[in-house]
């Protein structure tokens, strides 16, 4: 099934905060809030107010600000209202007063006229389209969901993966009792932010703070620890995969080379980590988290260790030790 397409009227709904609040009213138009955003750029009306079309992108969000309002209100006291007739034939999602600007009466009956969304703010133009273009990159972002935990440990995402009943949801319940944070259980949402950048969160917000532990049930994190102890999103900065242990497969016990799981195209290292009775999963989680905090500090302790043993084997140390006093045989 096709997913729904992002209208104006769900731009409007958004419950955004902080610096993503976009502060925006409708103004008039409502007939067209049903109209679909289809790409996540902007255009700074101007060219098509003086008659030129030739390069519009009309499927983009327009926005006026103080200098381009100036000019419409030039346009229809000079009564030239055949610029602004063409442009409401294109289908425009929306237009956006910025500066808390209002239009004129006459602008507003060729928007009523036309099915377009007349919209609203207070801010200036670059804060809006700022911050307009952020939401959209989230909005527009290549996504998929996937089995999984997310918790962040030590200010690290960490993507826990592995086959059901492996001791994801219980090592990531031993993480949130060690004060670290529950971000999604189960389902995990990931998006591509900025081409660069991977986030996950629960991909139902209704439900992805609570936890199934096998045995015990259904549990609410939030409710159990407090609203500390979870988080709505973060970046997925590792990827750890639990599987069971293994006598026949050979596991990396020194950590040079560096595997990466791939995300749309973004990098990710990712790390396997044997299960078995006895083994301290929480404990060896955190210490992940700790490396890998390293590693963006520019310190690798594998690559390291390993420089050292090489210098140890250059000064013929390494030989005497080997050899001894059993050299004769």
């Amino acid at each position: 099934m096709a997913e729904k397409a992002f209208t104006v009227l769900d731009l409007l709904d958004m419950e955004l905060s902080g610096l993503d609040n976009l502060l925006l009213k409708c103004i008039c138009g409502r007939k067209g809030l049903s109209r679909p955003i289809l790409t996540p750029n902007v255009t700074y009306l101007g060219l098509a107010l003086t008659g030129f079309f030739e390069l519009f992108d009309y499927k983009r969000v327009q926005i006026i600000g103080s200098n381009a309002a100036a000019y419409l209100e030039k346009l229809f006291r000079e009564k030239r209202t055949d610029t602004l007739e063409q442009f409401f034939s294109y289908q425009i999602p929306c237009v956006v007063f910025t500066h808390g600007l209002s239009p004129t009466e006459d602008f507003l009956r060729l928007a009523e006229e036309s099915g377009c969304a007349v919209l609203g703010t207070e801010l200036e133009t670059s804060d809006f389209s700022t911050r307009l273009l952020r939401v959209f990159s989230r909005v527009f972002a290549q996504k998929k969901t996937m089995h999984g935990v997310l918790v962040e440990v030590y200010g690290i995402g960490i993507l826990l993966i592995g086959t059901s009943g492996v001791g994801k949801s219980e090592c990531a319940l031993e993480l949130v009792e060690r004060g670290h944070r529950l971000v999604a259980d189960d389902i995990v949402e990931i998006r591509c932010v900025n081409e660069n950048s991977i986030i996950g969160r629960g991909a139902n917000s209704l439900i992805s703070h609570h936890m199934e532990i096998r045995g015990l049930g259904i549990i609410n994190v939030s409710q159990l620890y407090g609203v500390g102890a979870v988080m709505e999103q973060k970046e997925i900065q590792l990827v750890i995969h639990l599987e069971d242990w293994s006598k026949d497969k050979v596991y990396d016990r020194v950590g040079i080379e560096q595997k990466l799981e791939d995300f749309f195209g973004v990098k990710i290292p990712s790390i396997e980590i044997p299960v078995r009775p006895g083994r301290n999963l929480p404990i060896i989680i955190e210490a992940a988290a700790m490396n890998e905090r390293l590693k963006y500090m520019g310190y690798n302790p594998a690559r390291d260790f390993n420089q050292n043993v090489l210098k140890w084997i250059e000064t013929g140390e390494a030989q005497a030790a080997y050899y001894g006093s059993d050299d004769s045989y």
